[in-house]
């Protein structure tokens, strides 16, 4: 607490105001040393823009601070009379303060503030005392005031006046009284007790020498300037009856509770006169009330004397009233007599709390640290005692906020769980707020917390790999799948982005993804003799801050097409084979070997005798050998033939290619001695097929077991890797086609680069393409977009195919 003795505003002349306000900080000092608050004072009716306090400075802040922690100051319910000056951190008056008006008569009249800074959030409690000055005059109840005393009256007899009242406080509404001089009344003032103000004879009157005395009576406060107040007694001198009425009590105590009906019996007051007759009839009646405003609020029976309530009590409003009664005897020259009635009013459970929530933090990030506090809850209530004391609470409980008290009847909604606004996006609660008092009575308020997201969700994929097959030859830019990624925050935070992670291996001029669609397009045709294979991966961005990425990787399986012709091996220019006759039936002349491009059924070849051809000849279908059908014995047709061979590929539409093979048959006496390979490979040329026959059955059980083992190795290896790489097989493909009686198969020596590797080296890569012609390699949907997704054989692999 902090009070600015010196530097407070004083009226001129104020030495003792200076003493008796020193004496106010000190004791308002001890006070603040128990309450934790920080405390100012200033005087009333101060102009705007006098000094309060350096409020930034005893708060221990930077006044270079208060503008960016958004420093604030509420004031509860009283009008801003204050503000502070951001730029030197300084308290000061904003509005002109009437503390009667504010407080009436309270003692200790305070505005209290709530100062607020954010960064972190802090609520600091400010009380700044008015301090009373002396801006009331003393005023009586009436301007003239009419006594009646009989002239028989004995000196020293007491005559009660109404005293003065003063709106202000403490020393200012200290009243001394004045009698104007006269030689026949002195003034009595009672300062002890009930303070009673009365007129006592000094000197005995004589009606028929002055019948009307006229003194002027003043009041005086204790404030400086010293203000005055005054008030003209007429005294009327009565002749003959001589014994007023006297009260039983002259005063009267009572207590009555605020909640009383109208016509309740507050009291019954009693008087008594000593004369005889007439002039001991007495009649009841009610001089003043105080507080005056409130002057109706009771009557009184002027025969029996019984006072009754007449309105509505308020404790709340004015906790004790003061009646003044009078006795008059009904003589001719009637005598009064007079009493208090001292009435304390209880305090009765009659008014709920009232509830003030003040927002802090709202919308709640999603991401608020455990202490934030969201909201400032203040509760008064105007009962008093018990009946004031409040408890609050809030419903339902299990809620990651709690009430945490800070100061008296002021409570923090604070986080106390973490928030996930993907689970629950608002919380709605109940602050009640409940007296102590008898029954007790409640208040309830509904609280809406609404969560803000914060970007602390990547985009999910349905799945973290796709693989989709595309037939080549595409046409550019065809659509050949559409990733989806989903991402549960909200707003701008949830709007995702894709695109193509080129780290690895520039994919651009192959595959591109549509940044908001996420549609994929391949951008030139495929060719499956150069590119079997696309495996990359698509990112994708939500557009929070910062953003955060998802990924998902693609396989993209390039399928065959029967685009490439059977290609003969042999020259067409060779010398033909001379065979030396007689030459036996099913003897092989020799073999026609074609190559193809293409891979499956596609590079599955057939061969068969052109239907131009004549001649005792048969070609292998599969094997391309060449075999007489019948056995040569003479030289037919002038021992030369061409033998014209049609070789076939199983694709659809199917293509092809022809073969020429040149026959010469030659007697024993006319053989020519010549490095003529054929002939001399023909005799053994069937041992060797059944040689390779064997070879191939072998190597067909052996390689299919290898297949199976790679597929397991392939399968394990794809669950655990974390980093995907992206692999292209390249061109340069030299095949060696072989044919059997069951079948047809191919071996290539196919130099492929692996593009997206750890180490980024080339090497040869050998694959055993085998068929059968009982299973299926794969099934492949016609629609370039639309493809299943199955998993092919990857080169290297043993797959079987359908003839």
């Amino acid at each position: 607490m902090k009070w600015n003795v010196s530097e407070m505003v004083f009226p001129r002349g104020g030495i003792s105001l200076r003493r008796q306000l020193l004496q106010l900080v000190l004791l308002h000092t001890a006070w603040e040393m128990g309450s934790g608050q920080l405390h100012y004072s200033v005087l009333e009716e101060s102009q705007h823009g006098t000094f309060v306090g350096r409020i930034a400075q005893d708060l221990g802040l930077q006044v270079s601070e208060l503008v960016p922690r958004m420093f604030r100051v509420v004031s509860k319910g009283r009008g801003d009379y204050f503000e502070v000056n951001l730029q030197n951190g300084i308290l000061f008056v904003n509005l002109q303060i009437d503390r009667e008006e504010l407080c009436a008569k309270i003692p200790v009249c305070a505005v209290h503030l709530e100062v607020i800074v954010d960064k972190p959030l802090r609520v600091f409690h400010v009380e700044v005392e008015i301090a009373d000055i002396n801006d009331n005059t003393p005023f009586f109840p009436a301007k003239e005031e009419l006594l009646l005393i009989l002239e028989s009256r004995l000196v020293g007899s007491f005559f009660p006046l109404e005293g003065a009242l003063d709106a202000d406080v403490g020393i200012n509404a200290q009243l001394n009284y004045q009698l104007s001089p006269n030689e026949h009344f002195m003034l009595d003032v009672q300062k002890s007790g009930d303070n009673s103000l009365g007129l006592i004879i000094k000197k005995s009157l004589e009606r028929e020498d002055i019948p009307v005395h006229r003194v002027v009576l003043t009041a005086f406060d204790g404030g400086e300037p010293v203000l005055t107040g005054t008030v003209h007694l007429m005294i009327t001198v009565l002749d003959v009856n001589d014994n007023p009425p006297v009260f039983s009590q002259s005063v009267y105590k009572i207590q009555m509770l605020e909640n009383a009906s109208s016509g309740t019996l507050v009291a019954k007051i009693n008087a008594t006169d000593l004369d005889e007759g007439v002039n001991k009839e007495i009649s009841y009646s009610i001089r003043s009330v105080t507080p005056p405003k409130l002057n109706t609020i009771f009557k009184i029976d002027p025969n029996t004397g019984q006072i009754r309530l007449n309105g509505e009590l308020d404790y709340e409003g004015t906790n004790s009233y003061e009646i003044r009664a009078e006795a008059t005897d009904k003589g001719g020259y009637p005598l009064s007599g007079h009493c208090k009635i001292l009435i304390d009013i209880l305090d009765v459970n009659d008014n709920v709390p009232e509830m003030l929530v003040t927002f802090l933090l709202v919308p709640v990030p999603e991401d608020s640290s455990l202490g934030t506090e969201v909201a400032l809850i203040s509760i008064s209530d105007r009962d008093s005692g018990a009946n004031g004391q409040v408890n609050c609470s809030l419903r339902p409980p299990l809620l990651p906020f709690k009430l945490v008290s800070t100061f008296k009847n002021y409570f923090s909604l604070t986080l106390v769980e973490p928030l996930d606004r993907e689970q629950i996006t608002e919380y709605r609660m109940v602050v009640i707020a409940r007296d102590e008092g008898t029954p007790p009575l409640s208040a309830s308020s509904s609280v809406v917390v609404p969560i803000s997201d914060v970007n602390d969700n990547a985009p999910i994929f349905a799945q973290p790999t796709y693989t989709i097959f595309v037939k080549e030859n595409n046409p550019p830019g065809a659509h050949i799948f559409t990733v989806s990624a989903s991402d549960p925050d909200v707003a701008e935070n949830a709007l995702v982005s894709y695109w193509l992670d080129e780290k690895l291996w520039p994919l651009s001029s192959y595959i591109s993804v549509h940044s908001e669609s996420g549609k994929l397009y391949a951008l030139q045709p495929l060719d499956y003799e150069e590119l079997k294979l696309l495996e990359f991966q698509v990112r994708a961005k939500d557009s929070g801050l910062p953003s955060l990425c998802g990924n998902v990787t693609i396989q993209v399986f390039v399928l065959d097409e029967n685009d490439n012709t059977p290609v003969v091996s042999q020259s067409v220019e060779e010398p033909p084979a001379l065979i030396v006759i007689p030459v036996p039936s099913g003897h092989m002349l020799g073999k026609i070997r074609a190559l193809d491009a293409d891979s499956g059924y596609n590079a599955w070849l057939r061969y068969e005798l052109h239907e131009g051809n004549s001649g005792p000849w048969r070609v292998g279908l599969y094997s391309g050998e060449i075999s007489t059908t019948r056995m040569l014995d003479e030289v037919e047709d002038g021992g030369s033939q061409n033998v014209l061979v049609v070789v076939k590929d199983h694709g659809k539409p199917p293509m092809s290619a022809t073969a020429t093979l040149s026959v010469s048959l030659v007697a024993n006496s006319q053989a020519i001695k010549t490095d003529a390979r054929l002939p001399r490979t023909a005799g053994n040329a069937k041992p060797l097929a059944d040689t390779a026959n064997l070879y191939l059955i072998i190597a067909i059980c052996s390689v299919s077991s290898l297949f199976l083992l790679v597929i397991l190795v392939y399968v394990a290896l794809r669950c655990q890797s974390e980093e995907k790489e992206v692999m292209m097989y390249g061109p340069g493909t030299a095949t060696l086609v072989c044919a059997s009686e069951v079948g047809s198969w191919s071996y290539s020596n196919r130099h492929s680069r692996i593009l997206a590797g750890v180490s980024g080296e080339t090497c040869p890569k050998s694959d055993l393409m085998v068929f059968s012609p009982n299973t299926p390699v794969f099934a492949v949907n016609r629609d370039v977009g639309n493809a299943k997704d199955l998993v092919p054989p990857s080169p290297g692999e043993v797959s079987n195919v359908e003839p």
